[in-house]
């Protein structure tokens, strides 16, 4: 069997679903079904062959299972805390956290790993936080779980390529809890923009939430840190600039540094902070859930 190249970009659209509303015994089937199928880059089967092993080794008892809904809606009812948690689902949870391919479901992982009763939870995150390289984002989640479950104390990391010495109670859990000087930038930024379109802020604070959350602990968030009016102009700019780009797809550059004094003296520090929204955006995780 071959598939037309739009039949293909139809299942592929289909499994990324499936993987999101972790429809795992859907998205094993959609799979098997993909290997089958002949005519198709290398790179396709063993993308799919490694999902599919994924899949098999993270859900071993679903692999036979006809009733993968049941399972699922088993696993959220235990995320939320309710009904027992065996040693079975706490592996599942942590190799999910640990494994899976998708950064959103790893995510979803962590915030399910928050919950878990289990003596040894803390010290697997821990391990797992300060060994692997990973995504700035998924490190801020995990930090964040280390702090729901009450964990603190020095962590060190490596973020942005620095190595980064951090207190994980002071993770912030919400984007409130940050320091003022970094929300300042935001509300720069909504001033401006809420009379001009008034979905502009909603878009703003998203994207400097994922923003915070990329940089905290780096020395650019420390640059953040310092309360410095120009350091405030020149990142409000850049994350108005990186809002009209994500809505329009155009950004008038004079006009937005003319609207936030970004004199020439200046220019540097604002294509510093526009070089980092744009690194921010290229990650592309748009998560925004605190």
């Amino acid at each position: 069997m071959y598939l037309f190249p739009k039949m293909l970009d139809h299942y592929q659209i289909q499994l990324t679903r499936m993987l999101e509303a972790e429809q795992y015994g859907e998205a094993r089937e959609l799979l098997q079904f993909l290997l089958q199928c002949r005519g198709e880059d290398a790179r396709n089967y063993e993308e799919w062959t490694n999902l599919l092993n994924w899949l098999e080794m993270a859900f071993p008892s679903g692999v036979e299972s006809t009733d993968t809904q049941d399972d699922e809606e088993e696993l959220r009812h235990q995320a939320l805390g309710a009904g027992p948690q065996d040693e079975a689902y706490i592996r599942q949870v942590l190799y999910i956290m640990k494994h899976h391919p998708m950064i959103d479901q790893q995510m979803l992982a962590l915030e399910r790993a928050a919950l878990l009763r289990h003596p040894q939870i803390d010290e697997e995150i821990v391990t797992w936080l300060s060994a692997a390289p990973l995504h700035p984002v998924l490190q801020f989640k995990a930090l964040q779980c280390l702090r729901r479950r009450g964990v603190s104390g020095v962590i060190h990391l490596t973020r942005m390529s620095e190595e980064v010495e951090l207190e994980i109670g002071d993770t912030p859990l919400s984007l409130e809890q940050f320091p003022p000087a970094v929300i300042q930038v935001l509300e720069r930024v909504e001033q401006v923009t809420e009379t001009s379109d008034p979905t502009l802020p909603h878009f703003a604070r998203e994207m400097w939430k994922e923003c915070l959350q990329f940089v905290y602990g780096t020395s650019m968030y420390s640059w953040l840190l310092r309360d410095d009016a120009d350091m405030l102009d020149c990142f409000a700019a850049a994350l108005h600039q990186s809002v009209l780009l994500a809505a329009y797809g155009m950004a008038d550059d004079d006009e937005l540094r003319d609207t936030y004094g970004i004199t020439q003296a200046l220019r540097f520090r604002y294509e510093q902070a526009c070089r980092l929204l744009r690194q921010v955006n290229n990650a592309g995780l748009g998560q925004g859930d605190d």
